[in-house]
């Protein structure tokens, strides 16, 4: 084995350890969709009125449509809290030692994000085979085409985390950062209801939400589990990766912190 791929695995058995280690994250990162699921169904398909049939060309419930949102819900939340253990990581010195490490900086950077994604994907097989339990059933093979949407997401919103714990150097700033982050990218996106329907209350936050990279992340997610495939939401998910993971590697160079020394 080559030692790419010796720090690849080292790098993604410690992560595991430390999420089984973890476990209120782990009933945190599952309660939490559930009760969007399960409570808040109801009052949003009622007060929405929504009859959704974009893309499927079917009529279907309001629970099923906010699947794929609640899936990208906890790879948001997840990407952001393993950024977090960067900065912990960082205030330790264990991500000094881990970045001196004779391999290319990218190809390091790259492990950590490849290890939080494989655990969000963990996380939301999890949340898919409840709600399959609680009566919210997907195609067959929705449930592996959605495999490799869920980890192009999950690499472009660990990729997003890791920029911002490059540029915070104190990990109590880094939860202020998080709230300031998630909840618009969350709400301000087509997880929780259609973009033509926001075009009805507002034009201008429907444009937002269109730019939004969390809107075309769970769109990915959202036809892969329908069997389809949306290319334009994959251009823009894997465009915003890439922007997000150049500005990491950026923020990571240690050439820039010697200068600011």
């Amino acid at each position: 084995m080559t030692p790419a791929l010796v720090a690849l695995q080292a790098i993604t058995i410690r992560e595991g350890l430390r999420f089984v280690r973890q476990r209120s994250r782990f009933i945190a990162a599952l309660i939490r969709p559930l009760v969007w699921l399960v409570v808040f169904a109801a009052g949003f398909r009622a007060a929405l009125g929504l009859s959704i049939t974009p893309p499927y060309q079917t009529y279907i419930t309001y629970e099923i449509y906010i699947v794929p949102g609640l899936c990208g819900m906890i790879i948001l939340f997840n990407g952001m809290q393993s950024s977090l253990s960067l900065v912990y990581d960082r205030e330790m010195g264990s991500m000094r030692l881990l970045l001196t490490s004779p391999l290319p900086r990218w190809w390091l950077l790259f492990c950590r994000l490849f290890a939080s994604t494989a655990i969000s994907v963990l996380q939301v097989y999890t949340f898919l085979a409840v709600a399959a339990l609680y009566g919210i059933d997907m195609p067959w093979q929705g449930y592996v085409l959605v495999l490799p949407a869920l980890l192009v997401s999950g690499l472009m919103l660990g990729a997003l985390g890791l920029a911002l714990s490059s540029a915070i150097r104190q990990l109590e700033n880094f939860a202020g950062v998080m709230n300031f982050v998630i909840f618009p990218m969350f709400f301000l996106s087509s997880a929780l209801y259609p973009l033509w329907k926001m075009a009805e209350s507002s034009a201008l936050l429907r444009d937002i939400c269109a730019i939004n990279p969390f809107t075309h992340a769970v769109e990915l997610i959202r036809f892969a589990l329908y069997g389809q495939f949306n290319a334009m939401a994959l251009f823009w998910t894997m465009l915003a990766g890439l922007v997000f993971a150049g500005a990491a590697l950026w923020g990571y160079d240690p050439a820039r912190g010697m200068k600011r020394q």
